[in-house]
C-alpha cells in the first residue's frame, strides 16, 4: 500500500536497506503504515495542516509575492532513532557544547586559545559577531551559551556529522513539541508500543536552566522572553515557549532601566527581572552599546548586565561561535580545552582566507557548497553542482572580493528519508537538529527536529527555502 512502489535512494536511507528492506528500528512504523492508502494518508496530512493553522503554527518568509504567513509543511512519517544510536548522538552533543562555552570563556578572558595558535586572533577579532563589549565580563556561572541547536547530518557512509552550530538564539523547538502533539493524536497507541522517549520535558528544562541563571536571593527570581515582537519571524515560538514556560513575553518597550537594574512595566507598577531570555540579536539590545536607531531593544540593558544584576540567554556575543569559519576549528578546541578526541566530527571544511585553500576552492567550484560565514536559513549559499556558469562565476567574484566571508565544503549527500510528496512516499534529503540545554545539568532533549527537503533532489532543508519537518522518535 503505503510503500509498496518505495525505492529507496543512492545516499543513505534512515528507514530502508537498498534491498528494500526496512530496518529493524522502523518495523512497528512499517506495519502500521503500510495498510493505508496514499488517500487516507494524504486526509491525515491535511487534517494536521489545518489543525497547525488554526492554532497559528506558522513561520513568516520576507520578501515573498505569496505572502509572509506560511504553515510549517509537516510530513507525518516520523522518523525513528534507535536508543544506542540516541547516546552516542548525545554524548558528542554535549561535549561540544562544553568546548564551546569554554572557548567563549577563554577568548572574553585570557585569550590563551589564541596565545597557543589554536585559532589565528584575526578570524576570531573579525567575526562579525565577536563583542568586544563583553572582554573582561563576569557571565553568571561562566556559561555562555545556554540553549545551543547544534544541526546534524548523516553522509552516504552512515556516519554523523556536525553542520553548524546554532549559538546566539536558536529557532524551532516550538515545531519539535507541537509536531510531537500531532502526533500523538495521530498514532496514540504506537508511542507506547515502540518505546519513544517523551520531548515535552523541554519547556521545565529551560525554565531550569533560566532560573539557574539568577543571582542567589530571598525572591523567587523573575524571567521574561523577549522578543522583536508580532511581526519578528518567529514570534508564535515566541509566545508559545513563554506560555509553556508561564513567564511573561515582553518587548523592550515594556522593560526600563533604574540603578542598573532591570524592570517590567505592569498594572501594579515595576516588577524587578532577573533573566532574560532574549530572542533578539545583540545589535538590537541596546541602544547605548550597539545600534543607536534600534527601537526594539533596552537602553541601559548593558549597564545592568555588566553590573551582574541581569542575566541573557544566551550571552551577549555569543555569535561568533557561529561563525562557519570559526566551526572548522571546533575540533581543535575540543582536544585543546578537554583533551578529548572529537566524537562528532566536522564536514571537511575550506577556508577562502587561507591561500592553499582558496586556491583548491576555485578550481573546484562546481563540486563544492560554498557558504558565507554568518548567514544562516539558506541564504549566501552556492550549490556547485546544482549551478549555472554565471551563478559559479558570480559567486568566484564574492569570494574574491571579501575571502574572510566565504568557506566551502564537499558536497554530502544527506541521508534519506520516506516522505509524503505529490500523493506518493518518496525518499527525501534530511537533517537533524537536536536541542541542547546548559545548566547545573547539560541535558539535550531526546528527538530534535528532523528538517526534510520537499523539493526532490534539494539539499536545502530550511523552511524559507522550500523545506518541511518531521516527528523524531528517540527510542529507549
Amino acid at each position: 500500500m503505503l510503500f509498496d512502489n518505495y525505492q529507496p535512494a543512492e545516499a543513505f536511507d534512515e528507514a530502508f536497506k537498498k534491498s528494500g528492506e526496512f530496518r529493524a528500528h522502523y518495523q512497528a512504523v512499517v506495519e502500521r503504515l503500510g495498510d493505508v492508502t496514499p488517500e487516507e494518508f494524504q486526509s491525515i496530512q491535511r487534517t494536521l495542516s489545518l489543525s497547525f493553522l488554526k492554532q497559528g503554527v506558522t513561520f513568516t518568509v520576507y520578501n515573498d509575492d505569496e505572502g509572509t504567513e506560511r504553515i510549517f509543511p509537516f510530513d507525518p512519517v516520523p522518523r525513528v532513532i534507535p536508543g544506542d544510536e540516541w547516546a552516542l548522538l548525545e554524548k558528542g552533543l554535549i561535549q561540544r557544547i562544553e568546548a564551546l562555552n569554554l572557548f567563549l570563556k577563554d577568548i572574553y578572558s585570557d585569550q590563551k586559545v589564541i596565545k597557543d595558535k589554536i585559532i589565528p586572533k584575526e578570524t576570531v577579532y573579525t567575526a562579525a559577531h565577536y563583542r568586544d563589549e563583553l572582554r573582561g565580563v563576569k557571565v553568571p556561572n561562566d556559561s555562555y551559551v545556554q540553549i545551543c541547536g547544534t544541526d546534524l547530518i548523516r553522509d552516504e557512509k552512515n556516519g554523523y556529522l556536525v553542520l553548524e552550530d546554532n549559538c546566539r538564539c536558536p529557532s524551532g523547538v516550538s515545531y519539535l513539541l507541537e509536531n510531537r502533539a500531532a502526533m500523538k493524536k495521530v498514532y496514540p497507541s504506537l508511542f507506547q508500543e515502540m518505546g519513544v522517549r517523551p520531548v515535552d520535558v523541554y519547556s521545565d528544562w529551560l525554565l531550569e536552566v533560566l532560573e539557574g541563571l539568577s543571582q542567589p536571593d530571598n525572591h523567587e527570581p523573575v524571567c521574561v522572553l523577549l522578543t522583536p515582537g508580532v511581526y519578528n519571524s518567529a514570534y508564535f515560538e515566541h509566545s508559545f515557549l513563554a506560555s509553556r514556560m508561564g513567564i511573561q513575553i515582553v518587548e523592550g518597550r515594556d522593560l526600563v532601566v533604574q540603578n542598573e537594574m532591570v524592570y517590567m512595566k505592569t498594572t501594579r507598577g515595576l516588577e524587578r527581572v532577573d533573566v532574560i531570555y532574549r530572542r533578539i540579536d545583540d545589535d538590537f539590545l541596546d541602544p547605548e552599546v550597539f545600534r543607536k536607531d534600534s527601537l526594539l531593544g533596552v537602553p541601559g540593558l548593558m549597564r545592568a548586565y555588566r553590573a551582574g544584576n541581569v542575566a541573557l540567554a544566551n550571552t551577549v556575543g555569543t555569535g561568533v561561535a557561529d561563525d562557519k569559519v570559526v566551526y572548522k576549528y571546533v575540533p581543535d578546541f575540543i582536544k585543546y580545552y578537554l583533551d578529548e578526541e572529537p566524537i562528532l566530527p566536522n564536514v571537511e571544511t575550506y577556508l577562502a582566507s587561507e591561500e592553499k585553500e582558496m586556491s583548491h576552492i576555485m578550481e573546484n567550484l562546481d563540486q563544492l557548497v560554498v557558504k558565507a560565514a554568518n548567514e544562516s536559513g539558506g541564504y549566501g549559499m552556492l550549490v556547485g553542482p546544482k549551478s549555472t556558469k554565471k551563478e559559479i562565476e558570480d559567486f568566484r567574484g564574492k569570494i574574491k572580493e571579501s575571502p574572510r566571508n566565504y568557506v566551502a565544503q564537499p558536497m554530502i549527500s544527506l541521508s534519506t528519508h520516506p516522505t509524503f510528496c505529490d500523493d506518493q512516499i518518496s525518499p527525501r534529503h534530511i537533517d537533524l537538529r537536536p536541542y541542547i540545554l546548559a545548566g547545573e545539568e547539560t541535558r539535550v532533549v531526546p528527538g530534535g527536529l528532523t528538517r526534510v527537503a520537499l523539493n526532490e533532489g534539494s539539499i536545502v532543508v530550511n523552511s524559507s527555502q522550500g523545506g518541511g519537518s518531521k516527528d523524531t522518535w528517540v527510542l529507549y
